[in-house]
C-alpha cells in the first residue's frame, strides 16, 4: 500500500465548545495533537504518500506538519537539541498533501475529493478523530489482510448495541483467527437491524473501483453521501475482510474517549507516566476521587 487518505474535515460539534476554534484532530494526548498518532501510525506501516482531507479553518493541521524556522532556532540557540529534533522530525513523517472539502457532503464525498491523488491504486482510510494506539499498527494490519485476500479490509471491533447504533453494523463469518469475511453492512442501525456487534472503526483499506461506486450512491439523509453505502455495495458484489485488529482505540470527537486517551497514555509516558501514577494515587486517598 503506498497511499492513505485522512479524513480530517469534520466540525468537531461533540467536543465544542473546544474545538469552535481548534481543530478536533489538533486536541492533544499529553503532548502530540491526535493526528500526528494517526500520521505515525501511517507511516510505521509503510505508507509515505497522505493526503489529508480539511475544510475551512483547519489550517493549524498543515502548520503543525510544516517547518517552524522561527521556533526551530529558538530551540537550537537556548540548547533544546533534543525539542529541537522532535519538532524537525514532525515535518519529515510522511509526504503530506492537503485538499479542501470545500462542502461537509460525508464521509463518501470526501473520499471521492481524493480521486487524483489515489489513482488506479487501493488506498487506505483513515477517521481523523479515531486514534489506534497499540505494538501493531491498525493501518498495517488492515493493509495485511487486503495483501492476503485482495478484497476490501476494514478495521473491526465487537461494540455494544447502544454504540453498534452510532457507529455500523457488519455480517461476518470468521475466515481464521481474528480475520472475518464481510458480506452485508448498515451504518447507524435500528436495534431490529443489527447483523452483529461488530462495527468499523477507522480504518479501511479500498480498491479504486470504490470510486465508481460512490458516484452512483445517493445522498442520504443531510444530503451526505455515506463511505458506508459504497461499502456496503462493495462487500454485496465481492466481500470485503473484516481485521478484528489489535490495540486500543479512542474517540477522540467524544469527551470521554479524549479523557480515557490522555490518562492511559499519560500513564505509560515515559517522561511523566511515574509522576502521573503517584499524583492519581495521592488525589484518591485525598477523597477528591469518590468511588461509587
Amino acid at each position: 500500500m503506498k497511499k492513505a487518505i485522512i479524513l480530517a474535515a469534520g466540525l468537531g460539534t461533540r467536543v465544542l465548545p473546544a474545538t469552535k476554534a481548534i481543530p478536533k484532530e489538533m486536541l492533544t494526548i499529553v503532548d502530540k495533537p491526535a493526528i500526528q498518532y494517526i500520521v505515525e501510525e501511517v507511516a510505521s506501516s509503510g505508507i509515505e504518500d497522505i493526503m489529508i482531507i480539511l475544510s475551512r479553518g483547519k489550517s493549524a493541521i498543515q502548520d503543525h506538519f510544516d517547518r517552524a524556522p522561527e521556533l526551530e532556532t529558538a530551540l537550537l540557540n537556548s540548547g533544546k537539541t533534543e525539542l529541537h529534533k522532535q519538532v524537525i522530525d514532525i515535518s519529515k513523517l510522511a509526504n503530506i498533501t492537503y485538499i479542501r472539502q470545500h462542502e461537509m457532503r460525508g464521509t463518501g464525498h470526501a473520499v471521492l475529493c481524493a480521486e487524483r491523488f489515489t489513482g488506479s491504486e487501493p488506498f487506505v482510510v483513515i477517521y481523523g478523530d479515531d486514534v489506534i494506539l497499540g505494538q501493531d499498527p491498525a493501518t498495517a494490519q488492515v493493509c495485511r489482510a487486503y495483501d492476503e485476500f485482495g478484497l476490501g479490509s476494514v478495521a473491526i471491533k465487537e461494540c455494544p448495541d447502544e454504540l453498534v447504533m452510532k457507529y455500523s453494523s457488519l455480517k461476518v463469518e470468521n475466515i481464521k483467527e481474528n480475520v472475518y469475511a464481510v458480506s452485508d453492512m448498515i451504518e447507524k442501525p435500528k436495534k431490529q437491524e443489527i447483523f452483529s456487534n461488530f462495527s468499523i472503526l477507522g480504518r479501511c483499506v479500498l480498491p479504486a473501483e470504490i470510486y465508481g461506486i460512490l458516484k452512483d450512491t445517493k445522498p442520504g439523509a443531510g444530503g451526505e453521501i455515506q463511505l458506508t453505502d459504497a461499502m456496503k455495495v462493495l462487500a454485496r458484489t465481492k466481500g470485503m475482510t473484516g481485521v478484528d485488529f489489535t490495540g486500543t482505540r479512542y474517540d477522540m470527537g467524544n469527551k470521554l474517549g479524549i479523557l480515557q486517551a490522555i490518562v492511559e497514555t499519560g500513564l505509560n509516558h515515559e517522561e511523566i507516566g511515574d509522576d502521573f501514577k503517584k499524583y492519581l494515587k495521592e488525589l484518591k486517598l485525598s477523597n477528591n476521587i469518590v468511588d461509587n
